[in-house]
């Protein structure tokens, strides 16, 4: 069982290297390493009073997962974003990897996500707004990308009240 203390911190190499797919041989392992995505969700919302979703290298799963749980469970397997809107807004973006610090950056306000659910059925997800903020920050986590690093600008960076 992954713990807080498993969690990759700001600086960590693995945080910037880009994940593999999910394997269909691999299904099995996705419900423990799901388990362990929603503990340490769990244990930041209750530290830090935030946390929506998680990307599987945060633990250092290197894989293609995003879990997510706002009013329920939801499992994204090798999702792939698509029909970016190009109407873009800024927002104080979070992050569990460094939960005291509050970066600024621009998103798309809506698009589709493809995946596999946890049955490796496909699904097809039109977001907006914070859902697709959310979804495109955890993305990011697949390829390697902090929001760090989609700063508007050098004073987009605040420490969280």
């Amino acid at each position: 069982m992954k713990t807080l203390h498993d969690l990759l911190l700001l600086g960590d190499p693995r945080l910037y290297e880009n994940c593999e797919p999910v394997l269909p041989e691999e299904l099995p392992m996705v419900t423990a390493w799901v388990a362990d995505l929603d503990d340490v969700m769990k244990q930041i919302r209750l530290k830090y009073n935030f946390g929506r979703a998680i990307a599987a290298p945060q633990l250092g799963i290197m894989k293609r997962l995003i879990y997510m749980n706002i009013d329920r469970p939801v499992i994204f397997i090798n999702p792939e974003l698509v029909d970016l809107s190009d109407e873009l807004f800024e927002l104080w973006d979070d992050c569990m990897s460094f939960p005291n610090l509050l970066v600024k950056v621009k998103r798309h306000q809506s698009l589709t996500i493809k995946y596999l659910d946890d049955q490796w059925t496909p699904q097809i997800w039109k977001m907006e707004g914070d859902l697709s903020e959310l979804l495109q920050h955890e993305y990011d986590h697949l390829n390697g990308i902090l929001c760090t690093m989609r700063a508007i600008d050098e004073k987009s960076f605040k420490w969280r009240p």
